[in-house]
Protein backbone atom coordinates (compact mmCIF):
# COMPACT_ATOMS: atom_id res chain seq x y z
CA UNK A 1 0.00 0.00 0.00
CA UNK A 2 1.61 3.79 -1.04
CA UNK A 3 1.98 5.91 2.04
CA UNK A 4 -0.26 8.76 2.31
CA UNK A 5 1.02 12.16 1.61
CA UNK A 6 0.48 13.49 5.04
CA UNK A 7 3.06 10.77 6.06
CA UNK A 8 5.20 14.63 6.21
CA UNK A 9 5.97 17.06 8.56
CA UNK A 10 3.54 19.62 9.14
CA UNK A 11 5.83 22.69 8.05
CA UNK A 12 6.31 20.96 4.68
CA UNK A 13 2.35 21.69 4.03
CA UNK A 14 2.60 25.18 5.58
CA UNK A 15 5.51 26.12 3.32
CA UNK A 16 3.71 25.11 0.25
CA UNK A 17 1.16 27.21 1.22
CA UNK A 18 3.26 29.81 1.48
CA UNK A 19 4.96 29.26 -2.19
CA UNK A 20 1.08 28.98 -3.20
CA UNK A 21 0.33 32.35 -1.52
CA UNK A 22 3.28 33.97 -3.78
CA UNK A 23 2.46 31.73 -6.74
CA UNK A 24 5.59 30.11 -6.89
CA UNK A 25 4.04 26.36 -6.08
CA UNK A 26 4.11 25.67 -9.55
CA UNK A 27 6.28 27.69 -11.54
CA UNK A 28 9.11 27.70 -9.71
CA UNK A 29 11.74 24.41 -10.10
CA UNK A 30 13.54 23.44 -7.35
CA UNK A 31 16.53 21.16 -6.93
CA UNK A 32 16.94 19.49 -3.54
CA UNK A 33 19.85 17.12 -2.56
CA UNK A 34 19.31 14.36 0.16
CA UNK A 35 23.49 13.67 1.44
CA UNK A 36 25.28 12.59 5.16
CA UNK A 37 26.75 15.24 6.74
CA UNK A 38 29.24 12.88 8.77
CA UNK A 39 29.99 9.09 8.59
CA UNK A 40 28.17 7.58 11.80
CA UNK A 41 30.80 6.24 14.70
CA UNK A 42 32.36 2.83 13.49
CA UNK A 43 31.34 3.69 9.81
CA UNK A 44 34.20 3.85 7.05
CA UNK A 45 31.48 3.87 4.57
CA UNK A 46 27.60 3.76 3.62
CA UNK A 47 25.63 1.20 1.58
CA UNK A 48 22.70 3.67 -0.04
CA UNK A 49 19.15 1.58 -0.15
CA UNK A 50 15.21 2.83 0.20
CA UNK A 51 15.28 4.42 -3.22
CA UNK A 52 13.03 1.66 -4.39
CA UNK A 53 10.82 2.84 -1.64
CA UNK A 54 11.12 6.70 -2.06
CA UNK A 55 9.90 6.20 -6.38
CA UNK A 56 7.23 3.95 -5.43
CA UNK A 57 5.78 6.53 -2.86
CA UNK A 58 6.98 9.45 -5.37
CA UNK A 59 4.62 7.77 -8.46
CA UNK A 60 1.27 6.81 -6.15
CA UNK A 61 1.62 10.18 -4.54
CA UNK A 62 -2.15 11.49 -4.59
CA UNK A 63 -4.33 13.73 -2.24
CA UNK A 64 -7.42 11.77 -1.37
CA UNK A 65 -10.59 13.40 -0.75
CA UNK A 66 -10.50 12.50 2.73
CA UNK A 67 -6.82 13.78 3.37
CA UNK A 68 -8.33 17.15 1.75
CA UNK A 69 -11.19 17.41 3.78
CA UNK A 70 -9.39 16.21 7.16
CA UNK A 71 -6.37 19.14 6.22
CA UNK A 72 -9.61 21.93 5.66
CA UNK A 73 -10.72 21.32 9.18
CA UNK A 74 -7.30 21.31 10.56
CA UNK A 75 -6.64 24.30 12.47
CA UNK A 76 -2.98 24.65 11.65
CA UNK A 77 -3.76 26.04 7.83
CA UNK A 78 -7.07 27.46 8.82
CA UNK A 79 -6.36 30.72 7.32
CA UNK A 80 -5.04 29.41 3.81
CA UNK A 81 -7.04 30.07 0.68
CA UNK A 82 -9.13 27.09 -0.69
CA UNK A 83 -6.97 27.30 -4.03
CA UNK A 84 -4.78 25.66 -1.80
CA UNK A 85 -6.56 22.73 -1.10
CA UNK A 86 -8.14 22.91 -4.90
CA UNK A 87 -4.23 22.14 -5.86
CA UNK A 88 -3.73 19.50 -3.38
CA UNK A 89 -6.16 17.57 -4.72
CA UNK A 90 -4.69 17.71 -8.26
CA UNK A 91 -1.38 17.29 -7.11
CA UNK A 92 1.07 14.39 -8.12
CA UNK A 93 4.75 13.99 -8.59
CA UNK A 94 5.77 15.69 -11.87
CA UNK A 95 9.49 16.28 -11.34
CA UNK A 96 12.68 13.91 -12.08
CA UNK A 97 14.97 12.02 -9.73
CA UNK A 98 18.63 11.51 -9.86
CA UNK A 99 19.71 8.76 -7.43
CA UNK A 100 22.96 6.44 -6.62
CA UNK A 101 21.37 2.93 -7.15
CA UNK A 102 21.06 0.73 -3.78
CA UNK A 103 23.72 -1.05 -2.75
CA UNK A 104 25.97 1.51 -3.93
CA UNK A 105 28.64 2.49 -0.83
CA UNK A 106 28.80 6.32 -0.45
CA UNK A 107 30.68 8.58 1.65
CA UNK A 108 29.74 11.91 3.76
CA UNK A 109 29.26 14.98 1.32
CA UNK A 110 27.96 12.85 -1.45
CA UNK A 111 24.41 13.29 -2.33
CA UNK A 112 22.55 10.15 -3.16
CA UNK A 113 19.45 11.71 -4.43
CA UNK A 114 18.72 14.54 -6.29
CA UNK A 115 14.99 15.85 -6.74
CA UNK A 116 14.21 18.45 -9.10
CA UNK A 117 10.43 19.31 -9.10
CA UNK A 118 8.19 22.16 -8.54
CA UNK A 119 8.89 23.88 -5.58
CA UNK A 120 5.76 23.02 -3.31
CA UNK A 121 6.34 19.09 -4.50
CA UNK A 122 10.03 18.95 -3.67
CA UNK A 123 9.20 20.53 -0.88
CA UNK A 124 6.22 18.15 0.00
CA UNK A 125 8.05 14.87 0.11
CA UNK A 126 11.54 15.72 2.06
CA UNK A 127 10.09 13.76 5.29
CA UNK A 128 9.29 11.13 3.29
CA UNK A 129 12.76 10.63 1.27
CA UNK A 130 14.61 10.92 4.65
CA UNK A 131 12.29 8.48 6.68
CA UNK A 132 13.00 5.71 3.57
CA UNK A 133 16.52 6.43 2.62
CA UNK A 134 18.03 7.02 5.98
CA UNK A 135 16.64 3.80 7.99
CA UNK A 136 17.04 1.57 5.11
CA UNK A 137 20.68 2.78 4.09
CA UNK A 138 21.28 2.46 8.33
CA UNK A 139 20.77 -0.77 8.24
CA UNK A 140 22.34 -1.82 5.08
CA UNK A 141 25.70 -0.38 5.81
CA UNK A 142 25.29 -2.24 9.64
CA UNK A 143 24.75 -5.32 7.45
CA UNK A 144 27.60 -4.97 5.16
CA UNK A 145 30.07 -4.63 7.61
CA UNK A 146 28.34 -7.87 9.56
CA UNK A 147 28.25 -9.88 6.50
CA UNK A 148 32.05 -9.03 5.77
CA UNK A 149 32.73 -10.43 9.09
CA UNK A 150 31.32 -13.38 8.52
CA UNK A 151 33.97 -14.13 5.89
CA UNK A 152 31.77 -15.55 3.45
CA UNK A 153 29.85 -17.90 6.35
CA UNK A 154 25.88 -17.56 6.43
CA UNK A 155 24.42 -14.82 8.18
CA UNK A 156 20.64 -14.74 8.62
CA UNK A 157 18.20 -11.08 9.77
CA UNK A 158 16.51 -12.77 12.86
CA UNK A 159 15.25 -9.08 13.99
CA UNK A 160 11.75 -8.48 13.39
CA UNK A 161 10.62 -8.82 17.07
CA UNK A 162 13.24 -6.12 18.10
CA UNK A 163 12.60 -3.99 15.75
CA UNK A 164 10.69 -0.37 16.03
CA UNK A 165 7.54 -1.59 14.58
CA UNK A 166 6.55 -3.81 11.45
CA UNK A 167 7.05 -1.61 9.02
CA UNK A 168 10.61 -1.05 10.38
CA UNK A 169 10.89 -5.25 10.59
CA UNK A 170 9.68 -5.60 6.67
CA UNK A 171 12.47 -2.59 5.42
CA UNK A 172 15.13 -4.28 8.05
CA UNK A 173 14.67 -7.11 6.24
CA UNK A 174 14.71 -5.97 3.12
CA UNK A 175 17.86 -3.64 3.70
CA UNK A 176 19.75 -6.43 4.95
CA UNK A 177 19.37 -9.06 2.54
CA UNK A 178 20.37 -6.31 0.20
CA UNK A 179 23.69 -5.90 1.86
CA UNK A 180 24.27 -9.33 1.75
CA UNK A 181 22.65 -11.66 4.48
CA UNK A 182 21.52 -14.85 3.52
CA UNK A 183 18.39 -14.58 4.48
CA UNK A 184 15.32 -14.00 6.79
CA UNK A 185 12.80 -15.02 9.22
CA UNK A 186 10.33 -12.57 8.83
CA UNK A 187 7.73 -14.09 7.20
CA UNK A 188 6.43 -11.28 4.93
CA UNK A 189 9.63 -10.29 3.97
CA UNK A 190 10.14 -13.33 1.96
CA UNK A 191 6.51 -12.76 0.48
CA UNK A 192 6.68 -8.88 -0.36
CA UNK A 193 10.81 -9.25 -1.64
CA UNK A 194 11.34 -13.23 -2.44
CA UNK A 195 14.02 -13.10 0.19
CA UNK A 196 14.56 -16.71 1.39
CA UNK A 197 13.53 -17.99 4.53
CA UNK A 198 14.94 -19.33 7.62
CA UNK A 199 13.72 -20.55 10.98
CA UNK A 200 14.49 -22.76 13.80
CA UNK A 201 12.88 -23.51 16.92
CA UNK A 202 11.85 -21.49 20.06
CA UNK A 203 13.07 -22.61 23.77
CA UNK A 204 9.07 -22.56 24.29
CA UNK A 205 8.73 -26.16 21.76
CA UNK A 206 10.97 -27.42 23.82
CA UNK A 207 9.74 -26.39 27.10
CA UNK A 208 6.30 -27.56 26.41
CA UNK A 209 7.07 -30.99 25.34
CA UNK A 210 7.26 -33.79 27.90
CA UNK A 211 10.86 -34.17 27.21
CA UNK A 212 13.21 -32.69 25.08
CA UNK A 213 14.10 -35.83 23.19
CA UNK A 214 10.60 -36.11 22.34
CA UNK A 215 10.69 -32.38 21.33
CA UNK A 216 13.75 -33.09 18.93
CA UNK A 217 12.03 -36.03 17.58
CA UNK A 218 8.62 -34.95 16.90
CA UNK A 219 10.18 -31.69 14.89
CA UNK A 220 12.34 -33.98 13.23
CA UNK A 221 9.70 -36.27 11.85
CA UNK A 222 7.27 -33.02 10.83
CA UNK A 223 10.60 -30.96 8.88
CA UNK A 224 12.76 -33.97 8.49
CA UNK A 225 16.40 -32.97 6.50
CA UNK A 226 15.22 -29.57 7.01
CA UNK A 227 14.94 -30.12 10.75
CA UNK A 228 17.11 -26.99 12.46
CA UNK A 229 17.34 -28.22 16.39
CA UNK A 230 18.04 -25.23 19.37
CA UNK A 231 20.56 -26.90 21.81
CA UNK A 232 20.43 -24.38 24.57
CA UNK A 233 17.08 -24.49 26.45
CA UNK A 234 18.89 -27.30 29.57
CA UNK A 235 22.10 -28.87 28.99
CA UNK A 236 23.49 -27.94 24.83
CA UNK A 237 25.86 -30.64 25.21
CA UNK A 238 23.85 -33.13 26.63
CA UNK A 239 21.79 -32.27 23.96
CA UNK A 240 24.35 -32.57 21.29
CA UNK A 241 25.17 -35.84 22.54
CA UNK A 242 21.64 -37.24 22.33
CA UNK A 243 20.78 -35.72 18.68
CA UNK A 244 24.67 -37.39 17.92
CA UNK A 245 23.40 -40.31 18.71
CA UNK A 246 20.01 -40.35 18.09
CA UNK A 247 19.81 -41.18 14.30
CA UNK A 248 18.45 -38.33 13.20
CA UNK A 249 20.14 -36.15 10.41
CA UNK A 250 19.51 -32.82 11.16
CA UNK A 251 20.00 -29.93 8.58
CA UNK A 252 21.77 -27.80 11.61
CA UNK A 253 21.81 -27.19 14.89
CA UNK A 254 21.25 -23.53 16.87
CA UNK A 255 23.49 -22.39 19.80
CA UNK A 256 21.88 -19.75 21.24
CA UNK A 257 23.29 -18.89 24.62
CA UNK A 258 27.04 -19.70 26.58
CA UNK A 259 30.65 -19.39 25.54
CA UNK A 260 30.09 -19.61 21.54
CA UNK A 261 33.93 -20.14 21.75
CA UNK A 262 34.20 -23.30 23.61
CA UNK A 263 30.79 -24.92 22.93
CA UNK A 264 30.50 -24.61 18.96
CA UNK A 265 33.84 -26.75 18.98
CA UNK A 266 32.84 -29.13 21.36
CA UNK A 267 29.17 -29.50 19.65
CA UNK A 268 31.18 -30.15 16.38
CA UNK A 269 33.46 -32.71 17.98
CA UNK A 270 30.27 -34.62 19.29
CA UNK A 271 28.23 -34.24 15.82
CA UNK A 272 31.30 -35.56 13.85
CA UNK A 273 31.78 -38.34 16.34
CA UNK A 274 28.02 -39.26 15.50
CA UNK A 275 28.56 -39.65 11.68
CA UNK A 276 26.55 -35.77 11.55
CA UNK A 277 29.69 -33.82 9.62
CA UNK A 278 27.37 -32.36 7.34
CA UNK A 279 24.99 -31.41 9.96
CA UNK A 280 25.82 -27.63 10.28
CA UNK A 281 26.59 -25.64 13.37
CA UNK A 282 24.49 -22.08 14.02
CA UNK A 283 25.04 -18.96 16.40
CA UNK A 284 22.78 -16.35 17.43
CA UNK A 285 22.60 -14.35 20.92
CA UNK A 286 23.18 -10.78 20.66
CA UNK A 287 25.21 -11.20 17.82
CA UNK A 288 27.27 -8.07 15.92
CA UNK A 289 30.27 -7.60 13.47
CA UNK A 290 32.68 -7.59 16.06
CA UNK A 291 31.57 -10.72 18.21
CA UNK A 292 31.51 -12.86 15.03
CA UNK A 293 34.95 -11.12 13.60
CA UNK A 294 36.41 -12.55 17.08
CA UNK A 295 34.61 -15.82 16.49
CA UNK A 296 35.31 -16.38 12.73
CA UNK A 297 39.29 -15.22 13.16
CA UNK A 298 39.69 -17.85 15.96
CA UNK A 299 38.50 -19.85 13.88
CA UNK A 300 35.71 -21.16 15.84
CA UNK A 301 33.68 -23.87 13.32
CA UNK A 302 30.54 -22.22 13.25
CA UNK A 303 28.46 -22.12 10.28
CA UNK A 304 26.65 -19.57 10.16
CA UNK A 305 24.79 -16.81 11.94
CA UNK A 306 21.54 -15.61 12.81
CA UNK A 307 22.14 -11.64 14.24
CA UNK A 308 18.76 -9.69 15.71
CA UNK A 309 18.46 -6.82 17.69
CA UNK A 310 22.03 -5.47 16.94
CA UNK A 311 21.41 -5.29 12.93
CA UNK A 312 17.59 -3.63 12.29
CA UNK A 313 18.64 -1.19 14.81
CA UNK A 314 21.57 -0.78 14.32
CA UNK A 315 22.94 -0.71 17.45
CA UNK A 316 26.17 1.20 17.67
CA UNK A 317 24.55 3.92 14.91
CA UNK A 318 20.82 4.11 15.39
CA UNK A 319 20.26 6.93 13.81
CA UNK A 320 21.29 8.17 9.96
CA UNK A 321 21.97 11.96 10.30
CA UNK A 322 20.77 12.47 6.49
CA UNK A 323 19.32 15.99 5.21
CA UNK A 324 17.90 17.17 2.29
CA UNK A 325 18.58 20.37 1.06
CA UNK A 326 17.98 22.77 -1.39
CA UNK A 327 20.90 23.52 -3.85
CA UNK A 328 19.47 25.10 -7.26
CA UNK A 329 16.21 27.73 -7.84
CA UNK A 330 15.01 28.36 -11.01
CA UNK A 331 12.38 31.27 -11.38
CA UNK A 332 11.24 33.17 -14.72
CA UNK A 333 13.86 31.26 -16.75
CA UNK A 334 16.50 32.73 -14.25
CA UNK A 335 18.76 29.84 -12.71
CA UNK A 336 20.88 30.60 -9.03
CA UNK A 337 22.48 28.15 -7.47
CA UNK A 338 21.60 28.35 -2.87
CA UNK A 339 24.21 27.40 -0.05
CA UNK A 340 23.54 27.58 3.49
CA UNK A 341 25.81 28.84 5.09
CA UNK A 342 25.36 27.66 9.08
CA UNK A 343 28.50 26.87 11.27
CA UNK A 344 29.03 23.75 10.93
CA UNK A 345 25.93 23.10 8.55
CA UNK A 346 27.19 24.60 5.39
CA UNK A 347 26.41 23.37 2.19
CA UNK A 348 27.60 22.77 -0.98
CA UNK A 349 25.67 25.07 -3.89
CA UNK A 350 24.31 23.54 -7.18
CA UNK A 351 23.14 19.96 -8.62
CA UNK A 352 25.90 18.13 -8.52
CA UNK A 353 27.59 14.71 -9.96
CA UNK A 354 29.37 12.33 -8.14
CA UNK A 355 32.70 10.70 -9.68
CA UNK A 356 34.03 7.77 -8.37
CA UNK A 357 37.52 7.67 -9.98
CA UNK A 358 38.65 3.89 -11.06
CA UNK A 359 42.30 2.81 -11.10
CA UNK A 360 42.84 -1.14 -12.20
CA UNK A 361 39.54 -2.07 -11.27
CA UNK A 362 39.82 -0.58 -7.29
CA UNK A 363 38.21 2.67 -6.51
CA UNK A 364 40.93 5.40 -5.64
CA UNK A 365 38.85 8.92 -5.19
CA UNK A 366 35.19 10.49 -5.24
CA UNK A 367 35.23 13.75 -6.70
CA UNK A 368 31.77 15.89 -6.18
CA UNK A 369 31.41 18.08 -8.85
CA UNK A 370 28.87 20.54 -10.30
CA UNK A 371 26.23 17.97 -12.75
CA UNK A 372 27.01 20.66 -16.01
CA UNK A 373 30.94 19.72 -15.81
CA UNK A 374 32.94 17.87 -17.88
CA UNK A 375 33.46 14.02 -16.63
CA UNK A 376 36.64 13.36 -14.61
CA UNK A 377 38.91 11.60 -15.82
CA UNK A 378 38.67 8.03 -15.19
CA UNK A 379 35.25 8.57 -13.24
CA UNK A 380 32.21 6.63 -12.96
CA UNK A 381 29.27 8.82 -12.72
CA UNK A 382 27.09 7.54 -9.52
CA UNK A 383 23.90 9.58 -9.97
CA UNK A 384 21.49 8.19 -12.55
CA UNK A 385 18.15 9.76 -13.73
CA UNK A 386 15.65 7.14 -12.10
CA UNK A 387 12.75 9.34 -12.69
CA UNK A 388 11.49 11.73 -15.54
CA UNK A 389 8.16 14.07 -15.42
CA UNK A 390 7.32 11.73 -12.31
CA UNK A 391 7.19 8.09 -14.01
CA UNK A 392 10.35 6.01 -13.81
CA UNK A 393 12.78 5.25 -15.99
CA UNK A 394 15.67 4.25 -14.56
CA UNK A 395 17.85 0.78 -14.31
CA UNK A 396 16.42 -2.44 -13.00
CA UNK A 397 15.77 -1.63 -9.37
CA UNK A 398 14.72 -5.61 -8.34
CA UNK A 399 15.94 -6.24 -5.25
CA UNK A 400 18.23 -9.01 -6.57
CA UNK A 401 19.83 -6.54 -8.95
CA UNK A 402 20.49 -4.06 -6.01
CA UNK A 403 21.95 -6.82 -4.20
CA UNK A 404 24.46 -8.26 -7.15
CA UNK A 405 25.56 -4.19 -7.54
CA UNK A 406 25.99 -3.69 -4.03
CA UNK A 407 28.46 -6.97 -4.17
CA UNK A 408 30.54 -5.54 -7.34
CA UNK A 409 30.58 -2.08 -5.73
CA UNK A 410 31.66 -2.58 -2.16
CA UNK A 411 34.40 -4.93 -3.57
CA UNK A 412 35.88 -2.34 -5.80
CA UNK A 413 36.51 -0.47 -2.72
CA UNK A 414 40.18 -0.49 -1.14
CA UNK A 415 40.04 -3.32 1.31
CA UNK A 416 41.73 -1.26 4.04
CA UNK A 417 38.43 1.10 3.79
CA UNK A 418 36.06 -2.02 4.62
CA UNK A 419 37.73 -2.94 7.10
CA UNK A 420 36.31 -3.45 10.75
CA UNK A 421 38.81 -1.65 13.13
CA UNK A 422 40.74 1.15 12.20
CA UNK A 423 39.82 1.55 8.32
CA UNK A 424 41.35 3.74 5.98
CA UNK A 425 39.82 7.44 5.32
CA UNK A 426 38.24 6.66 1.61
CA UNK A 427 38.76 10.13 -0.16
CA UNK A 428 35.80 12.63 -1.10
CA UNK A 429 36.88 16.18 -2.76
CA UNK A 430 35.33 18.71 -4.41
CA UNK A 431 36.46 19.38 -8.06
CA UNK A 432 38.27 22.75 -8.53
CA UNK A 433 34.64 24.29 -10.38
CA UNK A 434 32.80 23.38 -6.95
CA UNK A 435 35.45 24.29 -4.33
CA UNK A 436 35.61 27.73 -6.10
CA UNK A 437 32.29 28.65 -6.02
CA UNK A 438 32.19 27.30 -2.25
CA UNK A 439 34.70 29.51 -1.13
CA UNK A 440 33.45 32.39 -3.09
CA UNK A 441 29.84 31.79 -1.68
CA UNK A 442 31.38 31.61 2.10
CA UNK A 443 30.19 28.41 3.01
CA UNK A 444 34.26 26.53 3.10
CA UNK A 445 33.80 25.59 6.24
CA UNK A 446 31.93 22.25 4.68
CA UNK A 447 35.24 20.91 3.68
CA UNK A 448 35.97 20.67 6.86
CA UNK A 449 34.13 17.48 6.41
CA UNK A 450 36.47 15.69 3.67
CA UNK A 451 39.93 15.97 5.36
Amino acid sequence: MAASPLTTDLYQLTMMAGYFSQGRHEETSASFELFVRRLPPNRSYLVAAGLASLVEYLEHLRFTSEDIAWLRASDALAHVPSGFFEYLARLSFSGDVWAVREGTPVFAQEPIVRVTAPIGEAQLIETAALAFINFQTSVASKAARIVTAADGRSVFEFGARRAHGLDAALFAARSAYLAGATGTSFVEAGRRFGIPLSGTMAHSWVMSAESEVRAFSDYARLFGDHSILLLDTYDTIAAACWVASSGLKPAGVRLDSGNLSTLAPRVREILDAGGLDATKIFASGDLDEFSIAELVGAGIPIDGFGVGTRLVTSEDAPALGGVYKLVEIEEAGVRRRVAKRSESKATWPGCKQVWRVMRDGSAIEDVVAFAEEDPVDGGVPLLGQMMRDGRCIGPEMSLESARLHRARALAELPRPVRRLHDPTVYRVAPSAALASATGAAGGSSAFDLLD
